[in-house]
C-alpha cells in the first residue's frame, strides 16, 4: 500500500490538523493515515520507513563517533537520517550507555516503529532510551534535561532547523555553541539531524556537503566536529577541520 504524499509531508499535515483542530498530534496522525489507507500512523509508518540507508557497518561508525564530538547528519527528507542515528543510539546501548532523542518532528510511535524496523523491541531498550517531543525544545531545554547525564551518553536532536523556529529561543549559533561545550565537557555524542537545501541535485554529486545544509540565519559549521551525509542508501562519515 502506498501513500498519496512522502511520509515527511503527511507528517507535517497532522501537525496542521492538530493545530487547527486543537487535537492531540497522535489522533491528528492517526486521522491522516486512515485517509491514506492505514490502520493508524504506527501502520503507515511501519510500513513506509523511507530509503534505508545500508547499517551493515554501524558499528563501524558508532566506532568513529568520540566523546564529546558535535556531528552534523544531513540528507534529502526520506533518506534514513532518523534510522541511522536511531542505529548509532542503539550502539550506545549495547555499549551499556543512554540514548536520548528529542525531536519536534518525530513522535514516539514514529520512533517506536523505526526500532522495529531495526529488529529492536522498544520496550527491551526503554530503561536506556528516553524520547522528548515537547514543543519547548530548544539547547537550552536539552540541556537541562541531560545535565546529570553520564559520560558516554548519546543524544539526537531532530533536528537542526527546528531549534531555530521560537523567536523567544537564542539564535542558532548561540544555540550550538551552547551545545558543543557541553558535549566536549561531559563527554557526550550529540547528533544533530538537519535538512539541506531543495538544490541538492542527486545526479550532480553523490551526497550534499556542508555548503548544501539549509540555514535559514547564519550558523558556523565549524562548531561541528564531524559530518554524516546519506543519499541514496548510502552513507559518508567525515571529520570538520576547525577554523583556522
Amino acid at each position: 500500500m502506498k501513500t498519496n504524499l512522502p511520509v515527511y509531508r503527511l507528517k507535517h499535515q497532522g501537525k496542521r490538523l492538530a493545530r487547527e483542530r486543537n487535537m492531540p498530534l497522535h489522533a491528528a496522525l492517526d486521522q491522516i493515515a486512515v485517509g491514506e489507507g492505514f490502520n493508524n500512523w504506527g501502520h503507515l509508518s511501519d510500513r513506509h520507513p523511507g530509503r534505508a540507508p545500508d547499517l551493515s557497518s554501524v558499528g563501524e561508525l558508532y566506532a568513529q563517533l568520540a566523546r564529546g564530538d558535535l556531528v552534523i547528519s544531513a540528507a534529502r527528507p526520506g533518506q534514513g537520517k532518523t534510522l541511522l542515528a536511531l542505529a548509532l543510539a542503539v550502539e550506545a546501548m549495547k555499549c551499556g550507555h543512554q540514548a536520548f532523542f528529542f525531536s519536534l518532528d518525530y513522535t514516539e510511535l514514529d520512533v517506536a516503529g523505526r526500532f522495529r524496523a531495526l529488529g529492536v523491541n522498544p520496550g527491551e531498550v526503554e530503561d536506556r532510551f528516553r524520547f522528548d517531543g515537547s514543543e519547548q525544545i530548544s539547547a537550552g531545554y536539552i540541556l537541562e534535561k541531560i545535565r546529570h547525564v553520564a559520560e558516554g551518553t548519546l543524544v539526537v536532536v531532530d533536528y537542526l532547523q527546528l531549534l531555530d523556529q521560537r523567536r523567544d529561543n537564542p539564535d542558532l549559533l548561540s544555540q550550538i555553541g551552547a551545545l558543543r561545550d557541553f558535549s566536549a565537557e561531559r563527554g557526550i555524542t550529540t547528533i544533530c539531524i538537519s535538512q539541506v537545501w531543495r538544490s541538492f541535485d542527486a545526479a550532480q554529486q553523490p551526497f550534499p556537503t556542508l555548503a548544501d545544509i539549509r540555514l535559514p540565519n547564519p550558523l558556523d559549521l565549524g562548531l561541528f566536529t564531524k559530518a554524516c551525509f546519506l543519499n541514496d542508501g548510502k552513507i559518508r562519515f567525515e571529520a570538520i577541520s576547525s577554523p583556522g
